[in-house]
This record gives C-alpha cells, structure tokens and sequence, in this order.
C-alpha cells in the first residue's frame, strides 16, 4: 500500500509543479528545480502523514501530499516585477 500511495503522491506533485510552472513561467525560478521540488515535497508529505497516521488513511495521505508539495512550492515564487521602482525618503 506504502508503494502505491508513494507513487500516487510523487504523480500529484509533478501535475502540481508542471500546473505552477505553466501558470507562472515567469515567477518561478529554473523549470528543473520546480520539477523536482513538486515531487519531493509531495513524496515527504506522504511519508510523513503515513507515518504519523499509518496506513489506512490514502484519501488523507495524498491530501497532504497535495498540501505540501503546494505549499513548497509556493515558497519558489517570487514576486512580481512591476516595472517602477518605489524609493524611501531619507
């Protein structure tokens, strides 16, 4: 069962991560880094939730995954250039 919901977990977080870098080509950083962050952050997230909960509990497992590998990869973005730059009086 282990093996399935690894599986299941590292397919949600490339779909996660090719769904970002497709979304925000241009607020991401490198496509290779976002490929392999997705994966990751999925795969421990449900490594860790089985752990935790044991097994039983795949419809939780992959919701975490999902939740992690969103939220990792919601730390790569970065801000958004909006051409003028602001300065601070002295």
């Amino acid at each position: 069962m282990l093996f399935w919901e690894a599986l299941a977990s590292v397919l949600i977080g490339l779909v996660i991560a090719y769904g970002a870098l497709n979304r925000l080509p241009r607020r991401l950083p490198a496509r290779p880094l976002v490929l392999s962050t997705g994966p990751a952050a999925a795969l421990l997230g449900a490594l860790l939730t089985h752990t935790v909960l044991g097994s039983g509990h795949t419809a939780a497992v992959l919701i975490v995954a999902l939740g992690f590998a969103a939220a990792l990869l919601s730390l790569l973005i970065r801000p958004a250039r909006t051409g003028r730059r602001r300065s601070v009086p002295a």
